[in-house]
């Protein structure tokens, strides 16, 4: 039986460890001290061949891990198709295009388990679905929860936007049904308004996710860093890159589209293919 503590005993110890989650989650956001090996990441320039190799590459893994990445991202299709019946559930019918589009700013959280699956093949390792739990064991995982919760409100940003574009064009009367909303999207100005300011807003929050998550997970995942240092490299990376990083850009956006289309079916292929290929570009943009 545990002994019973005074209460001068016990809020010692909740001070304690209160004072030990806010070192961890500070560190998480800072990264190693300077004594602790925390190097700046070298920034390479690359070339539209290296995406198109990178792209080779994560579907060389895609094909070995076949059956393990399979398994792991049935849950994308899942995942928006549950979207679209809440949007249509709850007249919500508006925001089921952001909705899906969302997958290309959360995808880089999503990709993290690949990420890991194609580092383990890069050591000479035959990676499994298993495998892909093991960035909990990374040092960096803390600043990996907290990049992924700021993409979370990223994505949630994203849809008040998209949700104040309809109420300013098209609302703020419900759509009767998806023919309805449909016909009031592609043969009257308001319909045109909305997708082309859609559009517009939704490139600037895409490009913000691209520049601070392009490669700051996967070397989250590689290596000791906080938070800033992971999205500062990233946007180096995009500012040294600019061509070929606004072609990964469009390469992932075309991707998620199409995976998104047969009832978003096709981002069970789509997805690996796309998280284990940001790996090899990430090889090849930072320094090792």
């Amino acid at each position: 039986m545990a002994p019973i503590r005074n209460p001068i005993e016990w809020g010692a110890e909740q001070l304690r460890q209160a004072t030990l989650h806010a070192e961890s989650s500070g560190r998480s956001i800072r990264g190693p001290q300077a004594g602790e090996s925390a190097r700046r990441p070298v920034i390479r320039r690359i070339g539209f061949a290296d995406l198109k190799d990178a792209l080779a590459r994560g579907i060389d893994d895609f094909a070995a891990c076949r059956t393990d990445v399979l398994f792991l991202c049935i849950v994308y299709p899942i995942a928006g198709l549950v979207l679209a019946r809440f949007a249509f559930h709850y007249e919500l019918l508006p925001l089921l295009f952001p909705l899906a589009s969302g997958f290309a700013l959360i995808g880089p959280v999503a990709a993290v388990g690949l990420y890991e699956m194609s580092r383990e093949r890069e050591r000479g390792i035959d990676a499994s679905w298993a495998d892909a739990f093991g960035m909990i064991r990374s040092p960096s995982f803390g600043a990996i929860l907290i990049l992924g919760l700021l993409l979370l409100a990223i994505f949630l940003l994203w849809l008040a936007a998209a949700y104040l574009i309809y109420l300013a064009t098209l609302g703020p009367v419900p759509p009767a049904s998806a023919s309805a909303f449909l016909s009031d999207v592609f043969t009257t100005g308001a319909g045109w308004a909305m997708i082309g300011v859609g559009m517009g807003v939704g490139f600037l929050f895409a490009l913000a996710v691209l520049a601070i998550s392009v490669v700051s997970f996967p070397l989250l995942l590689d290596r000791d860093v906080g938070v800033g240092a992971a999205i500062s490299t990233s946007v180096r990376a995009v500012m040294a890159n600019p061509g070929p990083m606004a072609a990964w850009g469009l390469i992932v956006a075309a991707g998620l589209a199409i995976g998104s289309i047969p009832l978003f079916l096709g981002l069970i292929v789509v997805m690996p293919v796309l998280g284990h290929a940001t790996w090899h570009l990430y090889r090849k943009v930072v320094a090792r």
